[in-house]
């Protein structure tokens, strides 16, 4: 029975320690809670402002990729008119190139066929519009690729 006394005593004065343990930490983390509360708030109002911040960069970079998208696309539909055009010139190149081997043909034979000549007319002239064509679609894609960059160097001034 004196064992049983014994437990009971030592058991009872852990017992004490521990709730003396918890009411000095109770009065102590009081103080503690209030600052851990603020560095808390203070914590998520930077995280707050970090993810405002980032959403704005995405938005940034999503609306740089879509001006990109676009004028990869204005870029592609210009140099496919450009790529038109030189196939224009190399047709009109190969009939000229055709209507004067006839006509060479035609004067070696002692023949002066006027078709034959006027078709050639028609094939120079048509080369020559074709290579206008080339010049002025080059031309537009110059233009096209200078002016933002023109527009930036003069906001940037």
């Amino acid at each position: 029975m004196s064992d049983i006394d014994e437990l009971q005593r030592r058991i009872t004065a852990a017992m004490d320690r521990v709730a003396g343990g918890l009411d000095q930490l109770g009065a102590n983390s009081g103080g503690d809670t209030a600052a851990l509360e603020q560095a808390l708030e203070d914590e998520k109002l930077a995280n707050a402002q970090l993810s405002e911040r980032v959403r704005l960069l995405k938005q940034r970079q999503d609306d740089e990729l879509a001006d990109i998208k676009a004028s990869a696309a204005a870029a592609t539909a210009q140099m496919a008119g450009l790529d038109l055009e030189v196939q224009r010139v190399r047709k009109a190149n190969d009939e000229l190139r055709n209507s004067n081997q006839a006509l060479r043909a035609a004067n070696e034979a002692g023949v002066g066929e006027p078709h034959l000549i006027n078709k050639a007319m028609m094939a120079e002239l048509e080369a020559l519009r074709a290579a206008r064509a080339v010049d002025v679609s080059e031309t537009n894609a110059i233009i096209d690729a200078l002016t933002p960059l023109i527009a930036d160097a003069e906001g940037a001034a």
